[in-house]
């Protein structure tokens, strides 16, 4: 679909309060030269910008012998964004201003049987008010995270697996509890955009960051914008097939990366190579993957094990995808990758190398997602920021 004016008009405004937010204060001319943009044009942005509250002047600076540069900066009175991860397993809320700084945060466990919408969205709520307690200021939107398939232009949840949810008309539901504008999108969107914004990705052309939680994805970028295919469905890395025939995936197909990788999964492997273990508790796959991150920290073989096997299957599935759209950096994110650590993260680099072809392995980084904190609350609320710059108030 081609962009209209008012398209590029929100994604030129998005574009110079993400520069401002990275430099913290720089000149209308520093702008011009990272955004590619004509200095008019940042100079009408910088002055809509400043007028909506989310950029303020910051002084001058010494131009080097003409006249002084006016500097701005994002201002943290302009208002406040609220982040949402909804996960399987938890609710988490975080509360930003316009810098991205985090503010207060909440979180609520999501029992097994929790899956209802109506169940799901009182959670949402109950954070969403916790957050907000006590504070008068405006909020300019929130953003919501749900596992699966969205379609954000109708705050849809399309099909989310795990709850067995279809066409699930979540932000209706949500905007009985919630009298804010709401924005709707998947972990894989968000977690993409925390780190353009304030991860590895920060300055990156082509990204891939890998989503580890109790579902799997890959969230992409291309020419530093995030991509998400003709449905906004792109990125289902997590439900390509790794092994034929292999174990039942929670999709209906078999053999996908996520029955090998997603915490689930992990906890699969470990039934496999012991089944009797102490380390599996098989209820809880938060719990498992806690005791897991702990042994294999005390050095536990039946740990290293587990690990190395899913750094196997890991590694495999990601130097596929390294080989298919040559990313500058693959950032490995979500609470899996932060509890497995820098031991799954040195695995994964090792199969990858073993696997990916010569070229663009040489051109490609993995590491761990930098961004401290919850990565998806953070870009959920860059989403609500979008919609607050596309509805242009």
């Amino acid at each position: 679909m081609a962009r209209t004016s008012r398209d590029i008009r929100s994604a030129n405004r998005l574009t110079v309060v993400q520069q401002v937010v990275a430099a913290g204060t720089t000149s209308r001319q520093r702008l011009a030269a990272d955004t590619g943009l004509s200095l008019g044009t940042v100079a009408t942005l910088v002055g809509e910008l400043t007028a909506l509250g989310l950029l303020t002047e910051a002084g001058r600076e010494d131009s080097g012998g003409g006249r002084p540069r006016g500097l701005v900066t994002a201002d943290p009175h302009g208002g406040l964004l609220v982040g949402v991860d909804v996960a399987e397993t938890y609710v988490h809320v975080d509360l930003f201003d316009t810098t991205l700084t985090r503010l207060a945060g909440a979180e609520e466990p999501l029992h097994p049987l929790e899956r209802r919408p109506h169940q799901v969205v009182r959670h949402i709520v109950s954070g969403v008010d916790a957050v907000l307690a006590g504070t008068d200021a405006r909020v300019l939107g929130v953003g919501v995270s749900v596992p699966g398939q969205v379609d954000r232009e109708g705050g849809v949840s399309v099909f989310a697996p795990n709850w067995d949810w279809h066409d699930v008309p979540l932000r209706d539901l949500l905007a009985d509890g919630l009298a804010l504008p709401l924005h709707l999108d998947n972990p894989l969107r968000a977690a993409v955009l925390a780190e353009l914004w304030a991860g590895a990705a920060r300055g990156r052309d082509d990204v891939a960051v890998i989503n580890l939680g109790t579902g799997v994805g890959a969230g992409l970028a291309f020419g530093g914008t995030l991509y998400r295919g003709g449905s906004n469905s792109a990125g289902e890395w997590g439900h390509t097939t790794l092994v034929l025939d292999g174990r039942l995936c929670r999709c209906g197909s078999r053999g996908c990366v996520e029955a090998y990788v997603g915490a689930p999964g992990i906890m699969q492997t470990l039934r496999d190579l012991a089944p009797t273990s102490p380390l599996l508790h098989p209820e809880d796959q938060t719990a498992t993957l806690d005791v897991l991150a702990a042994a294999l920290a005390a050095d536990d073989p039946t740990a290293a094990k587990v690990v190395a096997e899913t750094a196997r299957y890991l590694g495999v599935a990601v130097a596929d995808l390294v080989n298919l759209i040559n990313p500058e950096v693959v950032v490995l994110s979500s609470w899996v990758a932060d509890r497995l650590g820098d031991r799954l993260r040195d695995e994964v680099r090792t199969v990858v190398a073993q696997h990916a072809l010569r070229r663009p392995l040489a051109a490609t980084e993995i590491v761990r997602s930098p961004v401290a904190g919850n990565p998806v609350s953070l870009g959920a609320a860059t989403l609500a920021l979008e919609g607050f710059l596309t509805r242009g108030r």
